[in-house]
């Protein structure tokens, strides 16, 4: 192997693969969606689905808006995932009659009966881990609070802004 392709020991620990957060939480959603699809493909919905449904079996009838923000997705990421629910059949939309700028998203009769179907996909994808329930419960915890202040940090503002990040070609 050559020089240029050996592995560089010079590499400071907080920049090791192995080291950063983001990359585990990056590995472990991939493994998480890979547990759940086959169990979701019986049900004939995808990841993102799955995760609209369980917020409307926790709430119905939510507006588009309240359920991205619960979901944390824009309404470009959500809208299609609700028009494949809505011909699949789970789920229904209709217009605020207060004000018809506002659509809200309620569960069908299939929509609910679906829930215990959702209930065992969610038990035996926990099943699968080796974690103790109140493990997986505290690393939850752990990761809303993560999740929480993150999103109210200008990361921005944390970055050294003295030195570029990446070099300029000459």
């Amino acid at each position: 192997m050559s020089e240029k392709h050996q592995a560089n020991t010079a590499l400071p620990d907080f920049m090791r693969l192995d080291n950063q957060l983001c990359f585990a939480l990056y590995a472990a959603t991939h493994a998480i969606t890979r547990a759940y699809r086959p169990l979701l493909n019986d049900l004939d919905l995808t990841y993102p689905q799955f995760l609209v449904m369980l917020a409307l079996w926790e709430r119905d009838a939510q507006t588009v808006s309240a359920l991205g923000a619960t979901l944390q997705l824009d309404s470009g990421t959500l809208s299609p995932v609700l028009k494949r629910l809505e011909k699949s059949g789970y789920i229904a939309k209709a217009r605020q009659k207060a004000d018809e700028r506002v659509v809200v998203v309620m569960l069908t009769e299939s929509g609910r009966a679906l829930r215990g179907d959702g209930e065992r996909a969610c038990l035996n994808v926990r099943v699968q881990t080796a974690m103790e329930s109140q493990d997986v419960t505290a690393l939850c915890v752990e990761l809303h609070a993560l999740n929480k202040e993150l999103s109210q940090r200008n990361l921005e503002a944390h970055v050294d802004t003295a030195r570029p990040l990446r070099r300029k070609s000459a």
